[in-house]
């Protein structure tokens, strides 16, 4: 009896011991197997903590280091959005925890990343934003803000031919990507969308097109041109929206003169007052033959609604 309630007795500690060591030993191994796992899996696959804490160990920095740095970071933008405390910073790293903008902005003015980049951490493709909204459209004209990058042909295959009409396509052997497309620094071109109730400048300009606008050309020329092709158009700002067509200058006051084929009216501002020239379009990207992203709706301008008729 004595040596079997003994038996049992070591037992009985032998299982409480496993119980509380092998819990430890599982979370050591498990913690050196993501350990290994990082250091070997391509970069594009880790999770943004493990990219966090990687960019923060990297620079030598600790929490608290980080944190104080956010402070300092607040103070000099007079926002506490930008203040990084300690357990956000952990909660981040390690459960999985999304940044807010200002915050995300904080950590990469810290650990000297690009903003951009981190966004993709987090799968935001924040290079499609220009052409994920162009498939999305909207009623009105508006100034749109410029792709972040274009992807252009960097080599032409030999047997290209610029004077013969050919598929692109074909002819490029390798494509790249053309950093801040002419919006870049202080270019002088901006983005402007065409509303798909503007149908002012149909057929020449369809609804739904994106415009390049040279914004240092703000004053109208409408005598050197011959076709309609040829004649200048411009985006101008007026009281409650946009227009985007032909213009011509009659004493203090702007004209617009639709398209004919769009059976709108003309309409006219006071200049300066009620109409500012943003600039001259210099380009034009459109859709064909996509009726069913035409509203069958007039334009303001044909309804008769508009204050602003000419005669």
């Amino acid at each position: 009896m004595g040596e079997g309630a003994g038996a049992n007795g070591w037992r009985g500690k032998e299982a409480r011991i496993k119980a509380l060591l092998f819990p430890k030993l599982n979370s050591v191994v498990v913690l050196m197997y993501s350990e290994s796992s990082a250091q070997s899996a391509p970069e594009e696959l880790m999770l943004p903590g493990l990219r966090l804490r990687q960019a923060r160990e990297r620079l030598g920095l600790t929490y608290r280091d980080v944190e104080r740095a956010s402070f300092e970071l607040a103070a000099r933008r007079g926002r506490p959005d930008f203040i990084v405390h300690i357990s956000r910073l952990a909660d981040m790293e390690n459960r999985g925890v999304v940044p807010g903008l200002h915050k995300l902005y904080t950590l990469a003015t810290i650990y000297r990343l690009n903003p951009l980049e981190m966004f993709r951490w987090y799968d935001v493709p924040i290079d499609e934003c220009f052409h994920d909204g162009s498939d999305l459209p909207v009623p009105e004209t508006h100034l749109m803000a410029p792709p972040i990058s274009l992807r252009i042909p960097m080599k032409f295959d030999p047997a290209f031919d610029p004077q013969r009409t050919e598929f692109l396509s074909r002819m490029v052997e390798r494509w790249g990507h053309f950093e801040g497309v002419l919006t870049n620094g202080h270019s002088n071109h901006i983005y402007g969308y065409i509303g798909l109730s503007d149908r002012r400048m149909t057929p020449l300009l369809r609804p739904g097109s994106i415009v390049l606008v040279d914004t240092s050309v703000r004053k109208i020329n409408d005598g050197d041109w011959t076709t309609e092709h040829d004649r200048p158009m411009y985006f101008v700002e007026v009281r409650g929206g946009y227009r985007c067509g032909w213009f011509h200058q009659d004493g203090s006051r702007l004209v617009m003169q639709p398209h004919p084929l769009s059976h709108c009216l003309p309409e006219t501002w006071r200049a300066p007052e009620e109409a500012e020239i943003v600039g001259r379009v210099t380009g034009v990207v459109t859709r064909l033959n996509e009726p069913g992203k035409l509203p069958p709706a007039e334009s303001p301008g044909e309804r008769g609604d508009s204050n602003k008729k000419a005669l």
